[in-house]
């Protein structure tokens, strides 16, 4: 087995005499332990039968954009997502010309325009078609686009023709899957003007204070009790609240970050010291406790560095930290107008996010999932849910940047609709 074996693959097969090589694809793909699902155009229905690719898929087979039993069981979007790489074969002039000009008329041309991967494809067609100019424009277009291509190659074609057109064998277009499937295959959200965007000048006159990154709370004079927090999220709320206008005092602990432009901050390690560092920068309109703050520190620091001594254990007596946002959230003086919080779990993910905001007298929590493969802590992206008291709203996967910007968005409007 292939260190591929867990991955999946969408097969769309067109309308093309070269339907009957995507069976032995289909096999092949199955011997690498690659998981094939597959959607058939009306068209390639008459080269090849929806039982014989079930039969050799080992899963149903779609081919009707609006059936209500399909869409039931899974949905188009979530066809066009569940799979590592979407495959085209044979790719007919007619497939990639929708593909080009971004038509969706049937389930094929619906899923490659919704899915969130990469796509290949592996033409096919006579050669005046492949040469013919609209195909020509169409390829550039789909190549520009990340599309990727396996073949055609010049061979003898059905129609008693010869040169390029032919559809790559299935070992070529085999081998190319399995260079796409080596790399990462998930494509970010095209950047697009959203309605929620912060636009400067939305937060003017407003004050804004943020937490960032982790806590480190000494053990001895080396180590220290930490987590995994790169600050990414929370300094990108600074750096986007400061875009929008308002005068905005950063709290971080230790992070490999630079400090965000216009913005003030103030770098502490311990949650003793974030405490006082926010304590000292109220009042103000908004707070956001992005800060992952340690839970706990030990009762008592050791003057030098503790020594191990052979077999013998070593305990440690842990007392609570002070918690920043419950402190805040539950002020009687000077408390923000919003204050909103963060909860990065790793089970029952609104079930504690809905308990921290009550418990910690916030307005909002924004609540993040930073379990076994997720790759929020020190990653780019971040997929959130927000939970306020009339209810919680999920957001796609976005740059952290993104989730920043929509977040003080949000905010903002909160504010101003309030008039506060």
């Amino acid at each position: 087995m292939s260190g591929l074996s867990k991955k999946r693959v969408l097969l769309i097969i067109g309308g093309g005499i070269a339907a009957y090589k995507t069976l032995d694809l289909i096999r092949r793909l199955r011997e690498k332990g690659i998981a094939v699902r597959a959607v058939m155009t009306a068209a390639a229905q008459h080269f090849a039968t929806p039982l014989s690719v079930a039969s050799l898929s080992g899963e149903k087979v779609f081919t009707d954009l609006f059936s209500l039993t399909d869409e039931a069981a899974i949905g188009h979007i979530e066809l066009s997502r569940e799979a590592d790489l979407i495959v085209v074969a044979p790719a007919t002039a007619d497939l990639l010309a929708k593909m080009a000009h971004g038509l969706a008329n049937d389930l094929a041309s619906t899923l490659l325009l919704a899915t969130d991967k990469k796509i290949l494809v592996a033409p096919a067609m006579n050669l005046r078609m492949w040469l013919a100019a609209p195909t020509v424009r169409n390829v550039a277009t789909l190549r520009a686009d990340g599309v990727i291509f396996s073949g055609p190659g010049d061979g003898d074609m059905a129609c008693g023709e010869y040169g390029p057109g032919r559809m790559s064998e299935p070992l070529e277009i085999l081998a190319a899957i399995e260079a796409a499937l080596t790399g990462d295959t998930v494509l970010p959200l095209p950047a697009y003007p959203r309605a929620d965007a912060a636009v400067a000048g939305a937060l003017d006159g407003r004050r804004v204070v943020v937490t960032s990154g982790p806590t480190h709370e000494p053990i001895d004079p080396v180590r220290y009790i930490a987590n995994r927090s790169s600050g990414k999220q929370g300094h990108a709320i600074a750096a986007a609240a400061q875009a929008a206008g308002a005068s905005v005092t950063l709290v971080s602990g230790p992070v490999a970050l630079a400090d965000p432009a216009g913005v003030t901050t103030v770098h502490v390690e311990t949650a003793d010291e974030m405490r006082r560092a926010v304590e000292a920068a109220l009042p103000a309109d908004i707070f956001i406790g992005a800060a992952a703050v340690a839970d706990w520190r030990t009762a008592e620091t050791a003057p030098e560095k503790l020594k191990k001594a052979a077999g013998a254990e070593q305990s440690l007596t842990l007392v609570q930290n002070p918690d920043i946002l419950a402190a805040i959230g539950w002020r009687d003086r000077d408390r923000p107008a919003l204050v909103v919080g963060f909860a990065a779990e790793t089970e029952s993910l609104i079930e504690h996010a809905q308990k921290k905001r009550l418990a910690k007298g916030c307005d909002l929590i924004v609540a993040n999932n930073v379990g076994r493969g997720s790759n929020v802590f020190g990653g780019e992206m971040n997929e959130v849910t927000l939970i306020a008291a009339d209810g919680s709203e999920r957001w796609p996967s976005l740059s952290k940047k993104e989730v920043a910007t929509k977040l003080i968005a949000r905010l903002a409007r909160q504010l101003n609709e309030a008039r506060i």
